[in-house]
């Protein structure tokens, strides 16, 4: 009985889908005005989705939880934005936490650009310009970092200070010419790094660990952070002072000021540790304040990576105004789908009453209406699957083309644009349907 009933609901289904094909067929370029309006509103929207799912997307998902970003006030009340610390530390704020170590991992990160001296037998007879970073050990394991080649650099190595660098997937090409490089030299600024380490292809989107943007070239090098500053090899470029009179003064007395320009990050495993660094960082503040650096109470903040990117806002307003512009157009299209589909349905009100004259229920009515919607929304979809994939593809004409590059089209993108055009057309569909369902029979019998 069960496969009798089966069968049954299969040809009840197949007649469906024969009175949909016949109908579209019918009104052809009604049915190519439906599919179109489907079609272009539903890429529109996934277009846009796609891009913004690229820029607000987890850059390190797996870990980002255990990822947090310290805050401590160094400046006061008098120059707090919305009651919030500054972003970054001063040099004297990271080296404390550095020293007293109360994180599983902890890094001080300050970026720098440099000009490398290419090997003797190079072909490239000029300078290279490069960018990177100064870090500390833990920086590589706490961030995940991959490596082609050798490792990052040992605490014993921040100790010494010892000229060690890592260098990047790219600028190991530039180089050097690929291969294993570990062992060989760099030379930078009339200083000499031996390269203990050379990365995979690494460029997280957003750059969350040190200016938060988004940026098209992976980083070429790093280097020990003492080391660096025993060099004097850091600008105060990034610097941001109380007053103005903290900019342009030399590297020492930036070092002993209270300008922030060193981003922190620490890893922390569980709740209790989250807690407990929370504490000693009101603590550390409370002790500053009793030697009379700080004249206000602590003022600090701890977020994890998530709410760090939420508080800065890091998703472009623009990319957001856009999607929500995409969605607008999608509702638009819809609305003209709804039109369109109540003019079509009520035409045939003389079919409907013929139907119902010989026994047809509403709910009939509706699968065979919602059917022949399900038929355009699929149709729809199939032309929103194209001009979807189009769309990413060109949408670097439109925006920054380091933006567009987060754009991806993948499977579940796909499947979403399918679903959604079947979905909103069915909802589409739904009040066409209702008032198809409510025609009198007897009414239009005899109006025949």
């Amino acid at each position: 009985r069960m496969v009798s009933l089966a069968q049954g609901e299969n040809g009840v289904f197949a007649y469906y889908l024969e009175l949909a094909v016949r109908s579209l067929r019918r009104n052809p370029g009604l049915t190519a005005l439906m599919v179109l309006a489907i079609g272009f509103g539903v890429s529109a929207s996934m277009t846009m989705y796609a891009v913004f799912r690229g820029v607000s997307a987890d850059p390190i998902p797996w870990k980002s939880s255990k990822l947090f970003v310290p805050q401590i006030d160094a400046w006061g009340p008098d120059h707090r934005e919305n009651g919030e610390p500054p972003s970054r530390l001063t040099y004297i704020d990271a080296m404390a936490l550095i020293h007293q170590h109360r994180a599983v991992r902890q890094s001080a990160i300050v970026g720098m650009s440099r000009l490398i001296v290419p090997p003797r037998n190079s072909q490239n007879d000029g300078l290279i310009n490069a960018s990177g970073y100064a870090v500390y050990s833990d920086f590589f394991p706490m961030l995940d970092v991959p490596f082609h080649y050798g490792g990052g650099w040992s605490a014993g190595d921040d100790a010494r200070q010892d000229p060690v660098i890592v260098i990047g997937d790219h600028l190991n090409q530039t180089m050097f010419g690929g291969g294993n490089s570990v062992g060989k030299t760099v030379t930078i600024a009339d200083h000499t790094y031996r390269v203990v380490g050379v990365l995979k292809y690494w460029n997280p989107q957003p750059e969350f660990f040190f200016l938060l943007r988004f940026k098209q070239y992976e980083p070429d090098f790093f280097l020990p952070f003492q080391s660096v500053v025993s060099n004097n090899a850091i600008s105060d470029g990034g610097a941001t002072c109380k007053s103005r009179d903290g900019s342009g003064q030399s590297f020492e007395a930036l070092l002993r000021s209270d300008c922030v320009w060193i981003s922190y990050m620490v890893e922390l495993d569980n709740q209790a540790a989250v807690q407990a660094y929370r504490q000693y960082l009101d603590g550390y503040a409370s002790q500053q304040q009793r030697l009379g650096r700080f004249q206000w109470g602590p003022n600090n903040r701890l977020r994890d990576l998530p709410a760090f990117l939420a508080y800065k806002h890091v998703v472009p307003s623009d990319t957001q105004v856009s999607l929500l512009v995409a969605q607008g157009l999608l509702a638009v299209c819809l609305l003209n789908t709804v039109g369109l589909l109540l003019a079509k349905f009520l035409r045939r009100s003389g079919e409907i009453a013929v139907r119902r004259a010989l026994g047809a229920s509403r709910v009939a009515i509706y699968a065979q209406f919602l059917t022949e919607a399900a038929m355009i929304g699929a149709t729809g979809g199939l032309l929103g699957l194209l001009l979807t994939a189009l769309g990413v593809l060109s949408i670097g004409l439109v925006i920054p083309p380091n933006i567009a590059a987060l754009a991806r089209i993948d499977p579940f993108l796909l499947a979403l644009t399918l679903a959604l055009a079947v979905t909103t057309t069915l909802l589409a569909a739904v009040y066409p349907t209702y008032r198809a369902s409510r025609v009198p029979p007897a009414l239009q019998l005899k109006a025949q």
